[in-house]
């Protein structure tokens, strides 16, 4: 049995308990060193550093959200970590906007340099990145072969940001195109954030009074579908597979309580660091994008319940579809938003089953990606039976981690499979939830991309 079995949860269990730590400072109790710094162009980091350092640095990226430094994805787990012997630095990205991408890994680096010079050395780095900041991890993978071991991506939003901003519109087209035909919601090029928040608030209430009809729900099926809008919310299992209006209940409820509300500002904070917009969708044969799906035998389903015509309204969606991008917008963010899949070191990603924020079969497009870039060697992948974004316990992740430390080690991937990583998460004090699952293909993605973007 591998050393990353053998680890014991008597530390771990003890560890969650022990420290009371406030919220920007997770290893205030529990290190020997608090470091934090301002690089030149703005960007802040903050770093701690154990008494029993055990030669390891994660270098964290977080994900969307304020540019605030951080070195953790949450307290728990940097607790575990840093009683562990790791050493954490994480900076805040220099923005300005809050898609922070084109300085983040940037950043990072250079985050890692301020840290070097105050503790030398490491015996060895690991990348590691939450949901946009797994887009960060993941970049630096195939950038940071002379700084990095590996990467551990968790939730990582790695099909990038022009597969993110095309699928995102579509399901938001035909949100406002089937529920508001007369009152359409702008969807691209907004002027502000408030303009933004406000095509947001718009989107929500569409889809919360159409849940009181069967043609609303038919057609917020449809654009959930398109959004790749996992059908499981609550509950510790997902609806049926036959549970139609159970699934299409609870992608309401994400689309409506936060999904919506989030994913539409945070278009804005995209454009402006792309300068301008751009997804589109005219010339996308909704029917074909729909029959690619894996939620299509949901959607049909409910619209024969409701009596309506659903190649109808996938017929008017493509008819009526005319958002174009723009060419600048295309090459900044394919320059600073894509991954290539050209992978320099060994990488780990994890993901939940049920993310509605970065949909798991965003990993279905990335490994394709690494597999035309002939370095699927270095990637290996596992997921989480679970709902939510990022909604891993600490002992799932920290075994992810050692699994990798194995990799680095050996040059062998360790035994991956479920049974492997469970017994793993369970012997650091609570039960995985690995399970054996291949992610379907990303609805709504390749839209016309070159097949590796060059940065």
């Amino acid at each position: 049995m591998s050393r990353w079995f053998r680890r014991t949860g008597a530390l771990f269990a003890a560890t969650l308990t022990a420290f009371g730590l406030t919220a920007g400072s997770p290893a205030q109790a529990a290190t020997a060193a608090h470091y934090t710094g301002q690089l030149p162009d703005g960007a802040s980091w903050v770093a701690d550093v154990p008494a029993s350092w055990n030669g390891t640095v994660i270098l964290y990226s977080h994900g969307f959200g304020p540019l605030v430094a951080q070195n953790a994805p949450d307290q728990p787990t940097a607790q575990a970590l840093l009683a562990d012997g790791y050493a954490l630095i994480g900076s805040s990205y220099s923005g300005p906007s809050l898609w922070a991408l084109a300085a983040a890994p940037r950043d990072q680096f250079a985050s890692l340099d301020e840290l070097v010079r105050k503790i030398g050395e490491p015996r060895r780095t690991i990348a590691w990145g939450t949901s946009m900041g797994g887009l960060v991890s993941a970049l630096e993978a195939e950038s940071g072969a002379r700084r990095l071991d590996g990467a551990l991506t968790t939730c990582g939003l790695v099909a990038g940001a022009l597969n993110l901003n095309d699928y995102q519109l579509d399901g938001e087209y035909a949100l406002s195109r089937l529920l508001a035909p007369a009152q359409p919601v702008k969807l691209v090029r907004y002027a502000s954030a408030d303009e933004a928040n406000a095509a947001g608030a718009a989107l929500t209430k569409l889809v919360t009074d159409a849940q009181g009809s069967a043609a609303g729900r038919a057609r917020v099926a449809l654009g959930a579908a398109l959004l790749n809008t996992p059908p499981w919310l609550t509950g510790d299992a997902p609806p049926g597979p036959a549970d139609y209006a159970g699934q299409e209940a609870q992608q309401q409820q994400a689309l409506a309580q936060f999904v919506l509300g989030f994913v539409v500002p945070g278009r804005y904070q995209i454009e402006l660091a792309a300068g301008g917009n751009s997804a589109s969708n005219r010339g996308v044969d909704y029917r074909a994008l729909l029959a690619g799906s894996p939620l299509a035998r949901q959607v049909r389903a409910l619209y024969r319940a409701a009596g309506l015509d659903l190649d109808a309204d996938l017929a008017d969606l493509t008819r009526h579809a005319d958002v174009t991008p723009d060419p600048r917008a295309v090459a900044t963010l394919a320059r600073t938003s894509q991954a290539t899949g050209r992978l320099r070191v060994p990488s780990l990603n994890v993901h939940t089953t049920a993310d509605h924020l970065v949909p798991v079969e965003q990993e279905s497009w990335y490994a394709q990606r690494v597999r035309s870039a002939g370095r699927e060697p270095l990637l290996r992948q596992a997921y989480v039976q679970a709902a939510g974004h990022c909604a891993f316990r600490p002992s799932e992740t920290l075994a992810a981690l050692h699994a990798l430390e194995s990799r680095i080690e050996t040059g062998r991937w360790p035994d991956l499979r479920a049974a492997s990583l469970n017994a793993a998460a369970a012997a650091l004090g609570e039960p995985g939830r690995y399970i054996r699952y291949h992610p379907a293909p990303l609805t709504g993605s390749d839209r016309g991309r070159p097949p590796l973007a060059s940065r």
